[in-house]
């Protein structure tokens, strides 16, 4: 008996039991492909999940802060000047209703009337409440659309709409996620 075993593991495998061991990797690899790729799409939209809810977090803290007035609502630019300036700072640029605005008073310092300076300073004691507008993930744009009636997108651009008048944020896209919700439902 143990002369028989020797001789068959001496001998090595058949291409038979090879070819099946290929065959049974080639199976399990057919199952576990499709649950990796789809794992990807999954993790773009969770990504869009969270930079929504980060966002939206921002807002309304800006909100809260600013007498009630949502981002860009107000320019970001003008306000004290000298002590933005002095401080080493630069003021904000952006006109009413604008993405500059948008931009300006969720990431660098602001006033109660939502002038902004890119240095901390005792004038502007509010945010950044961002370190900057993220990319949304499914397109990688980070433009903001300002939309006063915050209608439902009709592109696939990407990016983000606003509506500085009800405080909405959402992805500018029609297209559909993996789960049958369009991406600006999220």
């Amino acid at each position: 008996m143990t002369s028989t075993l020797r001789n068959h593991a001496a001998r090595g495998f058949t291409l038979i039991e090879l070819l099946i061991v290929v065959i049974i990797i080639a199976i399990l690899a057919a199952i576990a492909i499709p649950q990796f790729s789809s794992s990807s799409s999954d993790a773009q939209e969770a990504a869009l999940d969270t930079n929504l809810g980060t966002v939206r977090s921002a807002i309304e803290l800006y909100r809260v802060q600013h007498k009630n007035n949502y981002p860009s609502k107000t320019p970001s630019s003008g306000g004290l000047s000298a002590s933005c300036t002095a401080a080493g700072g630069v003021l904000g640029t952006g006109a009413k209703d604008v993405e500059q605005a948008f931009v300006d008073q969720l990431t660098a310092y602001s006033n109660a009337d939502g002038a902004t300076c890119t240095r901390p300073h005792p004038d502007f004691p509010f945010g950044p409440y961002l370190r900057e507008i993220p990319k949304d993930s499914i397109k990688n744009v980070s433009t903001v659309v300002m939309d006063a009636a915050a209608g439902t997108p009709t592109v696939e651009t990407g990016g983000w709409v606003f509506s500085n008048v009800i405080g909405k944020f959402y992805m500018n896209s029609k297209a559909v996620g993996r789960d049958g919700r369009a991406y600006h439902l999220h």
